[in-house]
């Protein structure tokens, strides 16, 4: 198994962030085109805690190369299965995803979440991302190392890009919140 991890902060409030969470994966988003749908399969609440569950299914277009789609059977789509918990009273969003397309050859497990920055828990938003890789190829050791290191370096350049673009799904969301902010209060001033 194969580990990639990072912190990181979001100069944008708890709220803001785990609102714009649930945009992320929109055409507004120009870092995640490969993503093709998202589809909500279930969402509740539990009355006793607050949290919100979400179970999601998230299509994504492949960009393995051709060699490697037409030795594991051609597909051009893969499948994500994702479980998300928003905790109000806690102030945190806890994303659980892992991979249904392939995982009979490959297990990534990953964990993502959005807390109060402990430097500025007003203005900012700590994330904790964590991806366990494990590569399912029985005994041959060099080829599931191999496997399990380009799936980690991949998750890298991919967390980079993810980064930048819900950035812009964050700057977008705040201007429009001001936008329509601003005619409401200029109507409760007259």
């Amino acid at each position: 198994m194969k580990i990639f991890q990072q912190n990181t902060e979001f100069d944008y409030s708890w709220e803001e962030v785990s609102t714009s969470n649930w945009r992320k994966y929109g055409p507004w988003n120009e870092s995640c085109k490969h993503v093709i749908a998202v589809d909500t399969l279930s969402r509740t609440v539990d009355p006793s805690t607050g949290i919100l569950r979400t179970e999601r299914l998230i299509t994504c277009k492949q960009s393995a190369p051709k060699w490697v789609l037409s030795l594991l059977g051609g597909q051009d789509t893969s499948l994500v299965y994702e479980t998300s918990y928003v905790d109000p009273s806690q102030r945190s969003v806890t994303l659980c995803s892992m991979n249904m397309t392939w995982s009979d050859l490959l297990n990534v497990r990953e964990t993502c979440i959005y807390s109060p920055s402990s430097s500025d828990p007003g203005k900012k938003t700590k994330f904790q991302q964590r991806a366990e890789v494990t590569a399912l190829c029985g005994g041959w050791a060099k080829i599931k190392n191999k496997l399990e290191e380009v799936t980690v370096e991949r998750f890298q350049q991919n967390a980079a890009k993810g980064r930048e673009g819900f950035e812009m799904v964050l700057e977008m969301s705040r201007r429009a919140f001001q936008e329509q902010k601003s005619p409401i209060l200029r109507e409760a001033r007259i």
